[in-house]
């Protein structure tokens, strides 16, 4: 007798574990699918973003998250048909948080290279820009990218504008943000800094008296785009982010954001 209960509760106990395991599968099926359809079940797609690169990612006046690549990822969220949840963060974390999965994009002016394409899949280009060289006004040594050699820069580790700078024969200081960059140019602790021509026009025109300038400017422009994780898990999604960039593109919408934005429109090729 003692047996068959032992036997009895056993039973019941497989069973019970049985249909809680079903169940758990159930709800990993229910979760499965690619990262477009995580996106859209969570009701969210998370952006990474530095908050800190104006017009690019920035807080206004009233301490909001605004810019141009704010507004393009509110209008790839929407459509998508998700919320958008940003999260603040520094250069080197974005990519890190992205390749860990704890976010499903960077938008942050993220400009195309070979080296970064080894590692990312690029979505459609929603900006065109110019790299500028900027100096202090005084600065006279400088007139051209040859001539960073053996100079010094101030610029975000692993960005694009440091490998450029760094490539020319110039050493790049790390920094957090424009405004520090700015600081060390104008304190003549650094020599230049390489950033976009537009985030240069834009500074002035809320700081008319800097004592900076553009020194140099490179031939063409790079692509901006929104970069997401390699794989086939990431492939709807990046093709649903090119719809919608097309989308914003042939309504005008784009070139709309970048003349508020920029004065100008960097939506298309220059």
């Amino acid at each position: 007798m003692r047996k068959y209960i032992k036997f009895a509760l056993l039973l019941a106990a497989l069973m019970v574990l049985g249909i809680s395991c079903s169940k758990k599968d159930e709800a990993a099926a229910e979760s499965g699918g690619d990262l477009l359809s995580r996106i859209q079940e969570r009701g969210s797609i998370i952006v990474a973003t530095e908050g800190t690169w104006a017009p690019w990612t920035f807080h206004d006046e009233d301490n909001q998250l605004v810019g141009y690549d704010i507004e393009v990822a509110k209008g790839i969220a929407e459509h998508l048909g998700v919320e958008v949840e940003f999260v603040e963060g520094e250069w080197d974390g974005l990519f890190a948080g992205l390749n860990s999965e704890r976010y499903d994009i960077v938008a942050n002016g993220v400009e195309v290279t070979p080296e970064r394409a080894e590692t990312y899949d690029f979505s459609e280009p929603y900006a065109y820009i110019r790299t500028a060289i900027i100096v202090r006004s005084d600065n006279t040594d400088i007139t051209s990218f040859e001539d960073l050699k053996g100079k010094q820069t101030a610029n975000t580790l692993a960005s694009t504008y440091a490998t450029l700078a760094e490539s020319y024969g110039a050493t790049a200081t790390g920094v957090d943000d424009l405004a520090q960059t700015i600081e060390l140019l104008t304190a003549g602790r650094v020599d230049a800094t390489l950033n976009a021509e537009v985030t240069y026009y834009d500074y002035m025109a809320q700081h008319p008296d800097a004592p900076i300038r553009i020194a140099a400017l490179t031939d063409t422009a790079s692509e901006v785009s929104i970069p997401v994780r390699k794989g086939e898990d990431s492939a709807t999604l990046l093709a649903a982010i090119n719809e919608a960039i097309d989308e914003m593109r042939a309504s005008g919408e784009l070139k709309e954001l970048s003349e508020k934005y920029f004065n100008s429109d960097i939506s298309g090729t220059t």
